[in-house]
């Protein structure tokens, strides 16, 4: 990312005060958050806010960065938060390399520790400034993300398939978070409308790129790159960008016999990989992935040139670049 080596970014001082943020006098509570700080990831979206941030003009020489910072921790609770409880309804394995908390703690534990840092978030917003601004669009992103966690469920249980759904339900998972992490800075800060909705547009354009790209992986790329066994998004029945597009044309048949099924037989999800090859869809599905980056790239030119948000503009095209 050109010129991040000037720029602050996740770094100690911030997995610090996502420590410190997570404390709890319960040992089951603690142990949780622990393995969040530990587990660490690629803290994307506290990477956007950060760099938001910065692009408005804020320093962290400043005093007003520990504000920043504890923006960013509470997008980071935010997303861990969902994190723990779609585990728990995917029924997954791991997280992050890792067992899944509630394998290890119970459903329980596991759901009451998500609403732990759900708590601890909103006593943090409560601190900053613009308080009651951030509460509510922390709020709103919140409700969108369960509408489209509930939202994909409800697609596949009647397999009401359609491009208008899958981009309901990827907005609500991942474009509104993405939305909250880079607009939100400009409440803290009390930028100009103007500049809030440039990077609203950047997060929620760039969230959908990002969802795209994982959802083509999850169809494409190999186990060993992808890090689980391929596929997981059709034994889920969830059609997906290059699934919709297969249901489009003349394999339709095919493809929805295999989502209603499960990918259940031996082949299945490889059947429809090479489909999605041999007919375009992918290549389609990669296509729409780059002008989905290029929409986030131009909205940041609304604001001034900086390197932060050389920083955001790097980080769209990468969406683009990044082989699927």
């Amino acid at each position: 990312m050109t010129g991040v080596a000037a720029l602050t970014l996740p770094g100690a001082a911030f997995e610090a005060r996502l420590r410190e943020v997570l404390r709890s006098r319960v040992a089951f509570i603690e142990l949780i958050g622990d393995d969040l700080v530990a587990a660490g990831g690629k803290r994307t979206r506290p990477a956007v806010t950060l760099l938001a941030a910065q692009a408005l003009g804020a320093l962290p020489e400043r005093a007003e960065w520990a504000h920043v910072t504890d923006l960013a921790v509470c997008v980071e609770l935010l997303h861990s938060a969902s994190l723990l409880h779609d585990d728990l309804i995917d029924d997954a394995e791991t997280r992050r390399g890792q067992t899944a908390a509630f394998r290890r703690f119970g459903n329980v534990v596991s759901v009451m520790s998500g609403d732990f840092m759900l708590s601890r978030l909103l006593t943090l917003l409560a601190g900053l400034p613009g308080g009651p601004d951030l509460t509510r669009a922390f709020g709103e992103a919140a409700s969108r993300i369960c509408e489209g966690e509930v939202l994909q469920f409800q697609v596949a249980a009647y397999g009401e398939y359609s491009l208008e759904a899958y981009l309901e339900v990827i907005g609500g998972k991942t474009a509104a978070l993405l939305a909250l992490a880079a607009s939100a800075p400009a409440l803290l800060l009390d930028a100009p409308p103007a500049h809030r909705e440039a990077l609203a547009t950047f997060g929620w354009e760039y969230g959908l790129a990002f969802q795209m790209r994982d959802d083509l992986l999850d169809l494409t790329a190999d186990e060993a790159t992808l890090g689980k066994p391929v596929g997981g998004d059709l034994r889920e029945g969830k059609a997906t960008l290059p699934v919709l597009e297969l249901l489009a044309g003349p394999h339709a048949a095919e493809v929805r016999d295999v989502l209603e099924r499960r990918a259940s037989r031996p082949g299945d999800a490889a059947r429809v990989r090479a489909l999605a090859e041999q007919t375009g869809a992918a290549e389609r599905t990669r296509a729409e992935i780059g002008r989905r980056a290029r929409l986030a790239a131009a909205a940041l030119e609304a604001l001034p040139p900086s390197a932060a948000r050389e920083a955001l503009t790097d980080l769209a095209w990468r969406e683009s670049r990044r082989r699927a």
